[in-house]
């Protein structure tokens, strides 16, 4: 029973790394560049999570708004930041990337306050009986049902659909995909737009079960999604999901056999290091 809970509990997290790590990988896949800053949009996310629930009482609608709101902010991110930086060394992107999110972090405690945000009414905090005493929270079982439809909405997207062969033709080779008649522009917008959306929804997961937004919230999530990214193999999707489960699994079972030891943060990093001693390349990456 221990490892069943500990089994469930590694893919809850794992479903939100998931979610936020995805939107990495589609930013660097597309461009090269490591949006460090993507972990602002995972925080504004979850303060328009609670933000619209809490005025509305609805955590559907507020799920909605926030992933619109995000994904716009995304696409102005890509069109003031990035955009006039890709004739740039990569990491000229990336200094400017960690410059926003820094910067994110003191305008979300100047407009929100130091202290953060909870939800007046939390919802979805009851428990639903599996089998045999083994409970799971209904936010729970939404975190890994909305994470679910959302990959597999994307992943539908991007192998079934003239979207996704614009994506992939434009990642493979951008010159050849505009001589065809892509606009690249269209699909980096919409690329940034959908990854700011997905970060959004794993903010809103997470702020329903914490019950906490704070200025600081992204700071675990750009490290681990990073962490994830590389483990995956940079670029790769199949290898970040991979990842991100592989990283929320040992995190858990870690937590309970190796916490006197290393620190749940740690687990990842840890784990990182050794696969990467034996596939530099990364999980799914290509060599």
């Amino acid at each position: 029973m221990l490892y069943l809970e500990l089994l469930l509990q590694g893919i809850v997290q794992g479903s939100i790394y998931a979610l936020i790590a995805l939107g990495l990988t589609l930013v660097y896949g597309l461009l090269r560049i490591l949006h460090v800053a993507h972990a602002a949009l995972f925080t504004l996310g979850a303060y328009l999570g609670v933000i619209v629930t809490n005025a509305t009482g609805s955590l559907v609608l507020a799920t909605a708004v926030s992933m619109v709101v995000t994904g716009v902010v995304g696409m102005a991110v890509y069109k003031l930041a990035y955009e006039p930086l890709l004739g740039k060394p990569p990491f000229i992107a990336l200094i400017a990337s960690i410059a926003m999110f820094i910067a994110s972090e003191e305008i979300f405690r100047i407009i929100f306050g130091p202290y953060g945000l909870s939800y007046t009414n939390p919802p979805l905090q009851g428990y639903y009986e599996i089998f045999g005493g083994f409970y799971l929270k209904y936010g729970e079982m939404l975190v890994i049902g909305l994470s679910i439809v959302m990959l597999s909405i994307l992943g539908w997207l991007s192998g079934n659909t003239r979207l996704g062969v614009s994506w992939r033709a434009t990642v493979t080779d951008p010159s050849m995909a505009r001589a065809f008649g892509i606009n690249i522009q269209n699909v980096r917008y919409l690329n940034f737009f959908i990854g700011s959306a997905l970060a959004a929804a794993a903010g809103v997961l997470v702020a329903l079960l914490n019950n906490l937004v704070e200025p600081t919230m992204g700071s675990v999530a750009s490290y681990k999604a990073l962490a994830i990214i590389v483990l995956g193999g940079l670029g790769s999707i199949r290898g970040t999901l991979v990842a991100a489960m592989a990283i929320g699994i040992i995190e858990s079972f870690g937590t309970i056999y190796l916490g006197h030891i290393l620190g749940r943060d740690a687990l990842a990093f840890a784990f990182l290091i050794l696969v990467l001693m034996v596939r530099p390349q990364g999980l799914l990456g290509a060599k």
